[in-house]
């Protein structure tokens, strides 16, 4: 009896720290843009981008931040939502203001722990017709 009551709080305890995302948690996450199409040469212009997301329901959030590039180009507040197919899996739609650009990416997440994470992830920028991979991390706060 009581290797079975250890057992189910045992596998309690691991479902519960290697849950993602949950309902009103908030994820605030930062990266840089490893490759963009429209960059002529390596480290001419860098593109960083910081967010915070607040999780409506379980797999859709809305967010915040901004995106700030090392060349001649305004920076530019952003705001935006995910939806994840799965805890690793996710669509976001961002709108630019100050660069009047909007964006539509793919992105996958690799939790290192229960609150800390891995995020790649390519966006499509309508405005200026390019395309970006990004790495960053992220952090989820309960």
């Amino acid at each position: 009896m009581h290797k079975k009551i250890l057992f189910c709080l045992l596998l309690g305890s691991i479902s519960f720290l290697s849950r993602g995302q949950s309902t009103h948690d908030v994820l605030i996450s930062g990266g840089l843009d490893l490759l963009k199409t429209d960059n002529i040469s390596i480290f001419k212009k860098t593109q960083v981008g910081f967010e915070g997301n607040y999780f409506v329901v379980r797999h859709f959030s809305v967010g915040f931040g901004g995106e700030l590039w090392s060349a001649n180009q305004k920076s530019s507040f952003v705001m935006g939502s995910r939806w994840y197919a799965n805890d690793h899996v996710f669509i976001r739609f961002r709108g630019l203001i100050g660069a009047n650009d909007a964006t539509l990416g793919l992105g996958y997440t690799k939790p290192i722990n229960s609150t800390f994470r891995f995020e790649g992830l390519g966006d499509y920028y309508f405005g200026g017709a390019a395309f970006a991979l990004r790495f960053g991390v992220s952090v989820i706060l309960r």
